[in-house]
């Protein structure tokens, strides 16, 4: 009898040449690409440094593409979008200090938002580690320990015969729900020193699966069928794990209203007799969540934007499903049911009766009626108007990506995705600057389509010189740029706050002018001929600027009242 754990993979014979008669010339940089490529991987993102030269001289003698921003933040920004756009691990190689410091806001957003990047850094030289003050360039006395409270795992090497199996550890890690960033470092002295460790020609690239519990989705389902006023949240968990097809059947079985969050847009169609769109900031949609009698979270740990600011207090029974185990139950009691989405909401298909109620559709359609009556009285018809005109030049199956922004405050509720996987933020960790660099990623990662970008005048200033990189790639990105003069939101929130603003202002640049010094076409648009400027700037290959001087303001929030309470 042949028991699975008797099986060797035996080599090929090309595999057995290779292993036998390695190439000269190779050093441990080229078991670092070699490894990468095993995987699957097919491009990488990052930007040079001295320690880091063993990598990128082997990206020489790999058949890897890859793409060089001008920060690190911004080649992590880049990376996370590669990674949420595909699906796959995003390799992102870095130096040693100050540039493996640099990527960590991107690392953080990705941790938020579940991205899986690939992090490879180099180290100073193995004589330098342990802490000691050895004086190399850009020594720290515990690298690593700046990134382990924000990726999912650190990999260190320390040997050559180490870089295959930590790579691909690492890989592992970042693609296991939840996916998310990763960490490996590599001293300078292994990563420049000759090898003769075999061509690395493959890898196990296939992640664990995150099922449900049986016995936990056999109760979910109970409570679900058998609820009278049913609803559900849908989060980004439910976009990482390709699970919109299966919300909708359950949606519809359970005749459960269904509402996005900021991280989920796209998960739920928007115009579906049972969709309450995005509008979770909204105290009417509170309301009604609130009154369900059994609540299904997918993909959600009901953080701060999750949860109208933690005023959200249902009464009901909450089940929730989450892949991150730090997310389940940490805002709310719970069914926690620690899965992947796709498999938790399969499960439940499989086991749920299917509920009557015909007048679901209705109360959905009371819901948005008040939310749109709110609105409405508010005086807010230049940014309505705005939004749509970015909905409509935005052909339906194309990207966008939205910096932490005013008109991207807005998007988060009341901007159709047309579709899962179409719309990302930065609100995951609500840095600035992720938006352009981010939407150069996802045009790496699917050239047909042209891909928007959009910033504040404030964000801008923080990836402008990636504008080098969409011209020396020619990358199909437009960057709609709204200029107000400063930071808009923070403008208005200290304004309503303190009744002033502080170091909210900025001198900027000609923002056309600057694009154009970059050989980027460039226009100054309006918000009459924002739709026609945009939508051409989109039709056209290659990257663009949009810049609409315009003063936008926020809705009024609706927690404010209950918050005080």
């Amino acid at each position: 009898m042949t028991h699975d754990h008797d099986l060797v993979l035996r080599p090929t014979p090309a595999q057995t040449e290779a292993a036998l008669n390695p190439p000269g010339g190779r050093n441990g940089g080229d078991l670092v690409v070699e490894t990468l490529a095993a995987l699957g991987a097919t491009t990488v993102f990052g930007l040079p440094g001295q320690h880091a030269l063993g990598m990128f001289d082997a990206l020489r003698r790999s058949g890897l593409r890859y793409v060089g921003l001008r920060v690190e933040n911004n080649a992590g920004f880049a990376a996370d979008a590669y990674g949420r756009i595909t699906g796959e691990a995003a390799p992102l190689l870095l130096s040693t200090g100050p540039g493996a410091l640099t990527s960590l806001p991107a690392l953080q957003e990705a941790a938020a938002a579940s991205a899986p990047v690939l992090a490879i850094s180099s180290q100073v030289p193995t004589a330098g580690l342990g802490g000691g003050r050895h004086g190399y360039l850009h020594e720290l006395p515990d690298q690593a320990a700046s990134f382990r409270g924000v990726v999912k795992s650190v990999h260190t090497v320390r040997t050559q015969s180490q870089i295959p199996s930590a790579i691909e550890a690492a890989w592992k890690s970042a693609l296991t729900a939840p996916h998310g960033p990763v960490w490996v470092e590599i001293p300078q002295d292994v990563l420049l020193a000759r090898t003769a460790i075999p061509v690395v020609t493959g890898g196990d690239a296939f992640p664990e699966e995150l099922p449900p519990r049986p016995e936990l989705t056999a109760v979910a389902a109970d409570l679900l069928s058998n609820a009278a006023r049913p609803a559900i949240i849908a989060g980004g968990g439910v976009v990482r794990a390709d699970a919109s097809g299966k919300l909708r059947q359950l949606a519809e079985a359970l005749r459960a209203p269904v509402v996005t969050t900021p991280g989920g847009k796209g998960a739920f169609p928007w115009n579906h007799p049972l969709s309450l769109q995005s509008w979770i900031e909204d105290r009417h949609t509170t309301d009604f969540l609130e009154d369900a009698d059994v609540l299904l979270v997918v993909g959600s740990g009901l953080g701060e934007l999750s949860s109208n600011y933690h005023t959200f207090q249902p009464r009901g029974r909450i089940v929730q499903i989450e892949a991150d185990l730090g997310k389940l139950e940490s805002n709310h009691p719970a069914l926690g049911i620690h899965a992947d989405a796709r498999l938790a909401l399969q499960a439940l298909l499989e086991t749920v009766t299917p509920r009557e109620d015909p007048s679901a559709p209705d109360r959905v359609r009371e819901v948005l009626a008040q939310v749109a009556g709110r609105i409405a009285a508010q005086d807010l018809t230049l940014e309505q108007d705005v939004l749509a005109s970015v909905r409509r030049a935005l052909p339906a199956d194309s990207p966008s990506f939205w910096d932490m922004t005013i008109l991207a405050y807005w998007a988060w509720s009341a901007f159709d995705a047309k579709g899962p996987n179409h719309l990302h933020s930065a609100q995951g960790a609500g840095g600035l600057g992720y938006a352009f660099p981010a939407a150069l990623g996802a045009a790496v990662a699917d050239p047909t389509r042209p891909v928007l970008a959009v910033s504040g005048d404030g964000g801008a200033l923080y990836s402008i010189a990636e504008l080098a990189t969409a011209r020396q790639y020619d990358l199909d990105v437009t960057w709609l740029i709204v200029d107000d003069g400063g930071y808009g939101i923070l403008r208005e929130y200290m304004t309503d706050a303190f009744g002033e603003a502080t170091a909210t202002e900025l001198t900027r640049p000609d923002y056309v002018a600057l694009a154009e010094s970059f050989g980027v076409p460039g226009v100054r648009t309006s918000p009459e001929h924002l739709e026609q400027d945009l939508a051409k700037a989109l039709r056209t290959p290659g990257p663009a600027v949009v810049l609409l001087p315009a003063v936008l303001r926020m809705f009024a929030p609706t927690h404010l009242d209950r918050a005080a309470d």
